[in-house]
């Protein structure tokens, strides 16, 4: 399926992620209690953060794990359920990780930094040139520090940067879910973009140079 070149098409599937990241659904977690799942005393957070994501790896490659998640009907531009599933997944992580961190979820510059993330190897520009270096976790004084047209700018750039890795000639193929991964395809490619996605989360929120 083809949709034309949009970086508002992205943002807009992100940002319908995002939210019901925030709420979850019935028989599906929000972030934070999927966080809190993995906040085991006898773990350190390193070790919580990796389990984290080993499990939504597997998710990731299964599917229909949203086909009762409501919402995706209500986008603008539909999507196929499989995509939306994997969008969702991934974006689920990525906030239940900035919460394992200590991150306020509902702080919309949190939100930018998760959104982000999405972007995969792609996000240490966007981010650099907002003046957050990747690698070294993100302090509260550097998100208090984003300004507001800042923070307009990554959301602009985030949404580039997807068109840009998930299409060619002008055009967005969304079966080919960002980050690509070049020579896998279906559950495969979906188990190693949410490792990806995971682990530039994990420099962001977590680690500490």
């Amino acid at each position: 399926m083809v949709i034309n070149d949009n970086s508002g098409f992205w943002m807009n599937i992100l940002d319908w992620a995002y939210d019901r990241a925030l709420t979850g659904a019935t028989g599906i977690d929000k972030a934070s209690t999927l966080a809190i799942k993995y906040a085991r005393p006898d773990r350190t957070l390193d070790q919580q953060v990796t389990a984290l994501v080993q499990r939504q790896r597997i998710l990731a490659g299964s599917s229909g794990f949203i086909t009762g998640l409501g919402g995706f009907m209500t986008l603008p531009v539909a999507i196929p359920a499989n995509i939306a599933s994997v969008v969702f997944i991934q974006i689920r992580m990525i906030a239940a990780i900035a919460h394992l961190g200590g991150y306020d979820t509902q702080d919309k510059k949190v939100k930018s930094l998760v959104l982000a993330c999405m972007a995969g190897n792609v996000a240490k520009d966007i981010l650099q040139e907002a003046g957050i270096r990747i690698g070294t976790r993100v302090t509260q004084r550097i998100i208090e520090n984003i300004s507001e047209k800042t923070l307009i700018a990554i959301n602009q750039k985030i949404g580039f940067a997807l068109v840009a890795k998930s299409g060619s000639k002008g055009m967005i193929n969304i079966s080919k879910a960002v980050p690509l991964a070049g020579g896998v395809v279906g559950g495969s490619i979906d188990i190693i973009s949410t490792g990806l996605v995971g682990r530039i989360a994990r420099r962001i929120f977590i680690d500490v140079a």
